[in-house]
């Protein structure tokens, strides 16, 4: 269908529900798989402005992070139901870790239950959490290699980070729990994952600037998932943050060593920064490429948020009030940030619905 704004012709919209319906069916058909980043970006910067003076735009974001947590569970629940064939092509493809923002989301509303006293909720958040990081940590690379076809660096992308993403949610999320149970098992664990997840990050660092130097990259590919890139340097400082608040004798690794090893990782995410913003005017400006609504925006929500979570955490547990306020200034740029993202998504949908416009759900939906 030709676009209403190039025709200048306008398709008469379907009325009442069938347009909605319409609407929705599309977008749970053609449903991006890292959709659980809207979560996530939604979630941390409800935890970021707990402790900011803002426990009424905390409290409101909870409820909307929860929302879309319930929504996009049905969503990914009918679309493996009734198209197995395209979610498994999914599954199986680049973009396979994309579904590891499932982990991730519950792991970080969960944190997020646990800052509200909720403590049976967050123990059930993160035992789906803790499933799905197994399943799909073990289980996406083995079907990426199972896939039959010849493993190129064209096929690593951003969302790779999400592996260590993931991993690093369920450190969060256990090292947390830890501080209201007995026992060193929880502090064990998030000891491990931690050290897993910094293994990770390595590999896949390594992988994606073997890709970004080795292969030639277009515009269009340059998508916000590398802002995970950064987001998962600060998640994994967050986890070396709740790791030395664990109670002596829980924790696997000495403390110097988390501390040495969290600073070093949020002076490199820091420095990432400048070069993040640095590729989005060249492919935004200098490139041209169009600045629309897509879902992996929230890719970049994510860690713009998530940076101002471990910049407060790490300077409270350290004891350096500086990077406190840094943390604490940066979640209220976050919250601009999320506001911008959150705009534009109702209003993608919006345009859909009365449009009837099926590119507009693809655009949306773009990986």
């Amino acid at each position: 269908m030709t676009r209403a704004g190039v025709s200048g012709r306008r398709r008469p919209p379907d009325t009442g529900r069938s347009a909605v319906a319409s609407w929705v069916a599309s977008s749970v058909e053609d449903l991006n798989p890292g959709a659980f980043a809207f979560v996530m970006a939604t979630g941390i910067l409800s935890t970021a402005l707990t402790g900011d003076g803002a426990a009424t735009a905390s409290a409101v974001l909870a409820v909307i992070a929860a929302a879309g947590y319930v929504l996009l569970w049905a969503a990914y629940v009918w679309r493996a139901a009734w198209r197995p064939r395209r979610f498994l092509g999914d599954l199986a493809g680049p973009r396979g870790f994309s579904f590891l923002t499932l982990v991730a989301a519950s792991e970080v509303l969960a944190s997020r239950a646990l800052a509200a006293r909720l403590q049976g909720v967050a123990v059930a958040l993160i035992a789906v959490g803790a499933a799905g990081w197994l399943l799909l940590g073990y289980g996406v690379p083995l079907l990426l290699i199972h896939s039959g076809g010849p493993l190129s660096l064209r096929q690593v992308n951003g969302t790779w980070f999400i592996w260590t993403v993931g991993t690093q949610s369920v450190a969060v999320a256990t090292a947390s729990l830890a501080q209201h149970t007995d026992g060193t098992a929880l502090g064990a664990l998030a000891s491990a994952c931690w050290a897993v997840g910094l293994l990770q990050y390595l590999l896949i660092a390594a992988l994606t600037l073997a890709r970004l130097l080795l292969e030639p990259l277009t515009p269009a590919e340059l998508v916000p998932p590398y802002w995970v890139f950064m987001g998962a340097a600060a998640i994994s400082v967050l986890a070396g943050a709740k790791l030395l608040e664990l109670p002596p004798g829980d924790e696997l690794l000495p403390h110097e060593l988390v501390l040495g090893l969290s600073t070093l990782l949020w002076s490199f995410c820091t420095w990432l920064i400048p070069l993040l913003l640095a590729l989005g005017v060249w492919r935004h400006v200098l490139r041209r490429q169009p600045l629309r609504y897509e879902t992996s925006l929230w890719s970049l929500v994510f860690p713009v948020g998530m940076y101002g979570v471990a910049t407060g955490e790490l300077g409270r547990v350290a004891g350096w009030d500086w990077m406190t306020t840094i943390g604490t200034t940066e979640s209220w740029a976050a919250l601009a940030v999320w506001a911008a993202a959150f705009t534009a998504m109702l209003a993608t949908a919006a345009r859909a619905v009365y449009v009837n416009d099926p590119n507009d759900v693809e655009d949306a939906n773009r990986p």
